[in-house]
């Protein structure tokens, strides 16, 4: 999708980080951009930033795992800008700590934002995508860890391995329908995603202190409040990010890598993959079948 100007983007996850980079970068090529997202009051303030005479820039708050009000929110974007070319599909969360110290409800908080928001938002807006003919894009947050595993991070890296492979398989399946789709796997980005745990429902609340990734259980809190400034000083700035989604939908790139230097341990993976198959191809082999 070169031609990006007048074309409309819903953005899930956009009060804050990359989701409100993507539409900043959206908005300057001269999109129509829907803000979504469960914060209300991130979500008031991102809005305001675009000024306030700025009429492409709406903001609807909408949780990802309610269903009905995914739809409601399609409905509303149409209202006011008529049909819909780009999903972003980017509301996450993330919880840390062994995967044996988890909860159903960790999983289920997880899950239903990373893997069922994504879903609900295929399931909402891809058949208006394709009921207009007009082709379109289909943009994704996944993550590194959609492609490497990292300890102490097994319910996320199970739902963006899951993402990734949706990603592709939508990919093949839409390719003659003229809408594109990437899967954007970042490495370290300064977002709120390490402190995901401001926006958990109550019912899901968890009794393992897994409310901010990244930092060991056993830190004090002023150790995790340094540790995590460190981390958010060595981080990306989501406009990078931004800037490179718009680019990989005007391109139609399959995956959008925001961090390079990572491809060596991602190559590691494939290598360890291709040699389990050489080695079970030796077993059928000794055993003659």
């Amino acid at each position: 999708m070169e031609d990006v100007a007048g074309k409309v983007a819903f953005v899930t996850g956009a009060a804050s980080g990359m989701g409100l980079a993507m539409a900043r970068s959206f908005a300057a090529a001269g999109m129509k951009v829907v803000l979504a997202d469960v914060e209300e009051e991130a979500l008031e303030q991102a809005r305001a930033s675009f000024g306030p005479t700025n009429a492409d820039v709406i903001a609807i708050r909408v949780d990802v795992t309610d269903r009905d009000a995914m739809a409601a929110a399609a409905d509303r974007t149409e209202e006011a800008f008529g049909k819909v070319h780009v999903l972003v599909n980017n509301a996450g969360v993330a919880v840390g700590g062994s995967i044996a110290d988890m909860a159903y409800t960790d999983w289920d908080w997880v899950v239903g934002v990373n893997l069922d928001g994504v879903v609900n938002g295929v399931q909402t807006f891809l058949p208006r995508i394709l009921a207009h003919g007009e082709g379109g894009h289909i943009v994704t947050t996944a993550s590194l860890a959609g492609l490497l595993p990292f300890e102490g991070l097994g319910v996320y890296n199970t739902t963006k391995y899951a993402v990734v492979g949706m990603s592709e398989a939508m990919r093949a399946d839409l390719a003659d329908q003229n809408i594109g789709v990437s899967v954007l796997c970042p490495g370290l980005v300064n977002t709120n995603i390490f402190d995901s745990g401001r926006n958990r429902p109550a019912e899901l609340q968890s009794e393992t202190d897994t409310a901010t990734i990244g930092l060991a259980d056993e830190d004090d809190d002023e150790e995790r409040q340094l540790r995590l400034e460190a981390a958010r000083a060595s981080a990306l700035d989501p406009d990078v990010v931004g800037d490179m989604v718009l680019h990989g939908i005007q391109e139609n790139e399959g995956y959008i890598f925001t961090h390079p230097e990572y491809v060596k341990e991602v190559n590691e993976r494939q290598e360890d993959v291709s040699a389990s198959f050489a080695r079970w191809r030796a077993y059928r082999e000794e055993q003659g079948v």
